[in-house]
């Protein structure tokens, strides 16, 4: 007994000599990381699991939900690694659209033949906020009469306390009422069997009907910037996007900061009104998530639609690099819980301690995260987590890379293969960038 407990304390002594054969699963326990592969039959490639160098493949709609998140510090290749996913899905016959607050994903959008929207005051497309479904499955519980005009309603009062601000309960009831005169004055009611295909109002006719109700003209006043003052044009006509494309990008960077929250809230409810319409696979990428997450409405909005997402074959991608505020938001756990997939790439010391909390990671894996190089993080599926080295094609890399020096260095060598079909002489100045 005396040799037995001298081999068990930590003295590197072994006093027995008896040696036994192990198998891999209970020696894989001994290793810092829950599980040391993660790849299936079927799905997309993720990368390289770096504890084996076995292919990290996986197809997030066979998850109990098909959400992800996406955590990472700035320059870490949170982009990079989602557009390569955005990809792949193309090629499994997935829609995939992308709410893109700074313009990454415009040069992924013309290479894999997409369509960009570009949202902005001086724009020429336009999204219609009071749009509805134009049908829905039959087997829906949620698109009886009279139930897609009263979502209808609940959503437009989450963008009009964005547009309004704090309002009181007098003035949201005064608002209600607003609202299902200006459907009803198109014939749109909640008897109207199915309001999707009759034109739905616009901007203009609820300014007009707050106008001549009590208690409504100061939303009115307020309201009238968006549809004949500074912000007029954006909000106040009738949609004119088609979601013909697998691949669409609607770019929000040349918004105003203040009109960027309600963008994105409106977009968001334009592509839940097309998942709605019809079951197909698709993905809804949203970049730079705080932007809508520091907003209660547009964050309970955003929640709403990770909740009922699986059951539309919809898979939401949250991107954001503000760890420390996501996860503090009353929203941002919640949402984190609903997205069976996660990747984690490098993370600041600040926020790395919420993240291990938040994902209850081991020790090794938050010492990974810390020191992770670029397109190097952890990888979770359902309760399955591995170390990931993000890896791409030279052809995939070519389309994806936003480095700024590979960017400039192509640009420059455009600009002589032009010069030359010119037949003239190249400019020794570097064009503008």
């Amino acid at each position: 007994m005396e040799h037995a407990w001298n081999s068990t304390l930590p003295f590197c002594l072994d006093e027995l000599e008896i040696n036994r054969n192990m198998n891999t699963a209970p020696l894989a326990t001994s290793f810092p990381f829950s599980s040391s592969d993660l790849t299936s039959d079927q799905g997309v490639l993720y990368g390289i699991n770096r504890h084996n160098e076995s292919l990290v493949i996986f197809d997030r709609f066979k998850l109990p939900n098909a959400n992800s998140t996406v955590f990472a510090t700035s320059g870490a290749g949170k982009s990079y690694a989602v557009k390569l996913e955005i990809i792949r899905y193309l090629m499994m016959d997935t829609a995939v659209y992308i709410v893109d607050p700074e313009n990454e994903y415009t040069e992924l959008g013309k290479v894999m033949g997409g369509t960009v929207v570009p949202l902005s005051v001086q724009s020429k497309f336009r999204i219609n906020p009071f749009d509805l479904p134009k049908s829905v499955k039959k087997d829906d519980e949620e698109s009886g009469t009279g139930e897609l005009l009263r979502t209808a309603v609940i959503n437009l009062h989450g963008l009009f306390k964005l547009m309004i601000g704090a309002i009181t309960s007098e003035q949201e009831a005064v608002l209600d009422k607003a609202i299902l005169d200006t459907y009803a004055l198109k014939g749109i009611t909640f008897d109207t069997p199915d309001p999707g295909t009759k034109e739905p109002p616009t901007l203009y006719n609820l300014v007009d009907v707050l106008q001549t109700t009590e208690g409504g003209e100061d939303m009115a006043k307020i309201l009238t910037k968006y549809t004949e003052g500074s912000f007029a044009g954006l909000f106040n006509q009738q949609t004119n996007i088609n979601v013909n494309a697998q691949l669409m990008v609607f770019q929000t960077r040349d918004l105003e900061e203040s009109l960027r929250p309600m963008a994105i809230y409106i977009v968001l409810n334009f592509l839940w009104n097309e998942v709605r319409s019809s079951l197909k696979k698709r993905l809804i990428v949203m970049d730079e998530a705080w932007n809508i997450m520091q907003y209660e409405d547009s964050a309970r909005f955003l929640y709403g639609l990770i909740k009922r997402a699986r059951k539309y074959y919809l898979g939401i991608t949250t991107i954001t690099q503000d760890v420390e505020d996501f996860m503090n938001s009353p929203y941002g756990k919640p949402i984190v819980t609903n997205a069976a997939m996660q990747i984690l790439l490098k993370q600041a010391p600040s926020a790395v301690d919420a993240l291990q909390k938040a994902f209850n990671m081991t020790e090794g894996e938050k010492y990974l995260l810390l020191n992770a190089g670029v397109g190097q993080g952890v990888f979770f599926a359902g309760r399955k987590h591995v170390a990931l080295q993000i890896v791409a094609s030279p052809k995939e890399h070519e389309i994806v890379t936003t480095n700024p020096e590979e960017l400039a260095k192509r640009r420059t060598q455009e600009f002589e293969e032009r010069e030359r079909d010119k037949g003239e002489p190249a400019s020794p100045a570097q064009p503008s960038i």
